[in-house]
């Protein structure tokens, strides 16, 4: 019984779970962030190319498409 007691107590005193679940969080958010970001970045990146695309096919560049 005295070694279920001082189990329970180590397993009550122990914060290793607690913080694996915080990193887990934190992982999680930097993930999104960066999806977030990706997603972001590539359709400005689009709107570029589509405005590069316009202007220069109205300078009669021939066989030019977009």
């Amino acid at each position: 019984m005295q070694r279920l007691i001082s189990v329970a107590r180590q397993f009550s005193d122990d914060e290793n779970g607690a913080a694996m679940v915080e990193y887990s969080i934190l992982i999680g958010i930097v993930a999104a962030a960066s999806i977030v970001a990706v997603i972001a970045i590539g359709g400005w990146v689009a709107s570029q190319f589509t405005g590069l695309c316009a202007k220069l096919s109205g300078n009669g560049v021939a066989g030019s498409t977009c």
